[in-house]
């Protein structure tokens, strides 16, 4: 058996004397789809946050590939992780935001090659020639030297998506990427996740409220309410057959607002 890509052990954190996230525990196979689901507020974000190390925990333990996050043994005990450990295990991950953070200043080519040169993972030669390919891949190789002011939503998210494939993570964390986007952008952005799920191997873990596109994508789908784990299961048993009330209120309100399921 090898470790599990992702592993949270009864993870808590707190924001102020507020609860986000309540002895949280599961655990995400390697080359798994996960789409985390549920209210705002419910702590999904939260998790992708602290899987970057962008912020810390409050209790537990959360694993990469086996190896705990936020400590490290040096010299002969445990402490907690230098920013040389969390940097590395920082590497093994990448996450596309919301609302894309895109360097207004730079070309959309040099967004796309920034972090593998300044991390010294590939020369500048190595780095565009990437970063051509990559744009190419979600379709934006025309868009190489705009800046970011000249694209709409859905092309700026698609350079997000690029962006985080530049250094070639393991894992990818995918953050409401369409909940910035006009309805008609959605589809194209959505389009190009589900050709890297059907290309590569890479593991994903998606928060959005796309409840359709995370019934079509997803290996399984975790429903969270309050900062714990309510419901999980295959995608047909969340969506069609959930045995928790509050999921069936959550989705019943999905419904009522429009959305297919």
């Amino acid at each position: 058996m090898t470790n599990p890509a992702v592993e949270f052990r009864g993870v808590r954190k707190h924001y102020g004397g507020k609860s986000v996230l309540n002895g949280l525990s599961f655990s995400v196979q390697s080359g798994e789809r996960l789409a985390l689901i549920g209210p705002s507020g419910s702590g999904k974000t939260t998790v992708l946050r602290i899987l970057m190390t962008l912020e810390n925990i409050d209790g537990g333990e959360v694993l990469v590939g086996g190896q705990s996050v936020f400590s490290e043994v040096r010299n002969g005990s445990r402490q907690a992780a230098s920013s040389r450990h969390l940097s590395r295990m920082r590497s093994q991950l990448g996450m596309v935001f919301q609302h894309f953070n895109l360097f207004p200043h730079k070309t959309v080519l040099e967004n796309v090659t920034l972090a593998p040169i300044l991390t010294r993972q590939s020369s500048p030669t190595e780095a565009r020639r990437a970063g051509l390919d990559l744009l190419k891949m979600v379709g934006l190789e025309d868009k190489a030297n705009e800046r970011p002011a000249a694209l709409s939503g859905g092309q700026k998210q698609r350079v997000g998506i690029a962006r985080a494939l530049a250094l070639k993570p393991q894992i990818l964390l995918f953050d409401e990427i369409t909940s910035a986007l006009d309805p008609e952008l959605v589809e194209e952005v959505l389009a190009v996740i589900t050709k890297l799920g059907q290309e590569t191997d890479v593991t994903m873990l998606l928060v959005t409220h796309e409840m359709s596109f995370a019934h079509d994508f997803a290996d399984r789908v975790l429903f969270m309410d309050a900062g714990s784990i309510v419901e999980e299961g295959t995608p047909d048993k969340i969506f069609r057959e959930p045995a928790c009330e509050r999921t069936k209120a959550f989705l019943k309100k999905i419904i009522a607002a429009g959305q297919r399921l």
